[in-house]
């Protein structure tokens, strides 16, 4: 696991190493550079495969092929053993040095083959070209900006493992208005955009080749489903079929010269993982978990749970109590994240990664499960809201209205009345428009008005509100369950919960793998049936059936718990003070995004208990501090120097 960084292009020797200081968190081991003409490469290292050998940049027999990982290949030993049969000769066990071998013997179509969690920069000295590569769903992060001729260089791409360290290299940069809006929308910044003018991700499965200054983009892989019909779709045989390919998964993610853990949070997916981890043996498994002190906050707490599953396997169980001081916190998270993320989960996930990272190196996470296997209430939000559409148009209408007024949202860890709020408001509308209602974070009554007139003047506005509906539209499935879990595998998954996992874990050193994104168990999950995803109204009943025997009865037939924090309460309570210092008139007024009129509307509804607007407040909150946090290092007004 690293941190990696470069320039493709001329070096002017300067860039670098500004790069590789933002980076030590996400190796604070060792330091690697490799520089020639046309190329810079930088690593900093988390000591995981080989500590002793693996060092990075690493090269070929003939010093020809360069190249740097952050990641892990999970299927390398048998790569590894491949290559040295033809003949290659490897000085090293660790994963990252069959990628210069593998290209050597295959080209780019040989990275295919690879089985993991990835970004790669790799160099070919012979031929002048160089690759950029991501994984197949965006479980490691890589950011680039290309640079046109300047100051007597050629064109230049830049790329680094986090928005930050990128940032270091770019004298002067600008706030891209459009991905502000979306940030506020969706509580991220959806993906390759970034908050930046010009700087972009690499999408999940996508590699981008350099060659004589022209920059070329191929899309390897996108989750799709499998465009046959399985006529002889068996539930029994294939909920084995899928517990073989999951336990094949959870084997291979234990490959380690470290110590290694898990994330518990005492539902379905970390159970699975920790049955399945101490099944395939080599002493308790170390398992941490996360819960709440609060009477009021018990609705969130899955501890329980978690104690449960720790004594069922013998797991070596530790435990964090979410009492901190949360307004101290709170800029730590954001720091961290180095970019504008909304996501409350982001909170607990810091925390359980930094005590994680006291006793272990790696950790492993259920994030993934709940997209594969249908884990989300708005799925099957999705199949009533299918069906209310034989409703007669006037009377949803009606209901939207009455729903709107007379409902109220308690904020808590399952808020059915919110949910059953949101289902009325918007079930007079098509089924795409709703999801993406659903899962965006715009108030209806402020989504034409809410901007300040500064802010929307600049913004060239090509609606990242229908990528969503696209998404939607365009997945091949009858089933509206099944296309929202197609949108989500597109969109939350790599933007939101990757992206949250890789910077909370990376931010305390830790490695965080994610078994259920394993591209076999995708394409396993992709062929069952959307209706077999379920059980009745029971989320995941294809999963929990697979499970029984494996898990215990009382965590399978539990209802679902989010990994969700008590944000709803904290705004209007412990963080009163410090909502009303950072969404003040004043401060609103200076960054000019939205209307002092729209916080004051948030902050009513909140604070008066007649709408959970806990969400759309974080979201200001957090832009408001990642402001400062970079204002604080640049000694420049971000806002008003990048917007003017």
């Amino acid at each position: 696991m690293c941190g990696i960084c470069g320039i493709i292009g001329p070096d002017d020797g300067e860039a670098l190493r500004p790069m590789l200081r933002r980076l030590i968190h996400r190796g604070p081991d060792e330091e690697g550079i490799h520089r020639e003409a046309g190329i810079a490469l930088g690593a900093r290292r988390l000591r995981v495969i080989d500590p002793a050998g693996g060092h990075q940049p690493v090269q070929n027999e003939t010093g020809a092929i360069w190249a740097v990982m952050n990641g892990e290949i999970y299927n390398y030993r048998a790569l590894r053993e491949e290559l040295m049969r033809k003949g290659h000769r490897l000085t090293s066990r660790c994963d990252t040095e069959v990628l210069v071998h593998l290209y050597e013997e295959e080209g780019l179509a040989g990275f295919h083959r690879l089985r993991g969690m990835f970004a790669i920069a790799l160099w070919d000295g012979e031929r002048r070209e160089a690759y950029l590569l991501r994984d197949r769903l965006g479980i490691k992060p890589l950011y680039y900006t290309v640079r046109l001729p300047e100051a007597g260089l050629g064109s230049r791409v830049f790329f680094s493992s986090e928005l930050p360290s990128l940032l270091a290299a770019l004298p002067e940069w600008r706030l891209r208005p459009e991905a502000v809006a979306g940030y506020l929308t969706h509580l991220y910044v959806p993906g390759p955009d970034t908050i930046v003018e010009g700087v972009y991700q690499l999408r999940p499965g996508e590699a981008m080749k350099m060659a004589d200054g022209r920059v070329e983009f191929v899309r390897y892989y996108r989750p799709q489903p499998d465009p046959s019909p399985v006529r002889d779709w068996t539930a029994g045989v294939e909920q084995e079929a899928m517990l073989a390919v999951l336990r094949d998964a959870v084997s291979s993610h234990l490959v380690s010269d470290v110590p290694l853990g898990l994330f518990l949070s005492g539902g379905l997916d970390s159970a699975a993982l920790l049955a399945l981890m101490q099944e395939a043996g080599g002493g308790p498994v170390k398992t941490f978990s996360i819960g709440y002190e609060h009477p009021a906050d018990q609705s969130f707490n899955e501890l329980a749970a978690a104690r449960q599953l720790a004594r069922h396997f013998g797991a070596t169980h530790s435990e964090t109590i979410l009492a901190p001081d949360v307004r101290a916190l709170l800029p730590r998270v954001v720091e961290a994240m180095g970019e504008p993320f909304a996501d409350s989960s982001a909170i607990p996930t810091f925390l359980i990664s930094e005590v994680a990272r006291r006793s272990v190196t790696v950790a492993l996470s259920g994030i993934g499960g709940d997209e594969l296997f249908g884990g989300y209430p708005r799925y099957l939000g999705m199949r009533a809201a299918a069906r209310y559409q034989h409703v007669p148009p006037t009377v949803r209408t009606w209901l939207a209205k009455v729903g709107g007024r007379t409902l109220r949202e308690s904020g808590g860890g399952r808020d059915q009345v919110g949910r059953l709020k949101r289902f009325l408001m918007d079930g007079h509308r098509p089924l795409a428009e709703q999801y993406r209602r659903w899962t965006t974070f715009i108030p209806g009554e402020w989504e034409d008005r809410l901007w300040s007139s500064n802010f929307e003047a600049m913004m060239a506005l090509e609606s990242a509100h229908s990528l969503v509906e696209t998404l939607f539209d365009e997945w091949p499935s009858s089933d509206p369950s099944d296309c929202a879990m197609g949108v989500d595998l597109q969109t939350y998954l790599p933007d939101d919960l990757l992206r949250m996992g890789d910077r909370m874990s990376m931010a305390h050193s830790l490695e965080l793998r994610v078994p259920f994104c394993d591209d076999r168990i995708v394409a396993h999950a992709l062929r069952i049936p959307a209706p077999a995803r379920f059980r009745g109204r029971r989320l995941k009943g294809f999963m929990r059936r697979m499970l029984r025997g494996l898990v215990p009865n009382p965590i399978l037939d539990a209802p679902k718990q989010g990994f969700m924090v008590p944000l709803a309460r904290w705004l209007r309570e412990d963080l009163d003070d410090m909502v009303r210092d950072l969404l003040s008139d004043d401060a609103v007024r200076r960054r000019d995004y939205v209307k002092p009129a729209y916080v004051r509307w948030l902050l009513q509804a909140h604070h008066g208990g007649r709408r959970n607007c806990a969400d759309q407040l974080y979201a200001l909150m957090v832009l408001e501090l990642w402001h400062r946090s970079v204002e604080a290092r640049t000694d420049a007004p971000v806002a008003e120097a990048a917007l003017s």
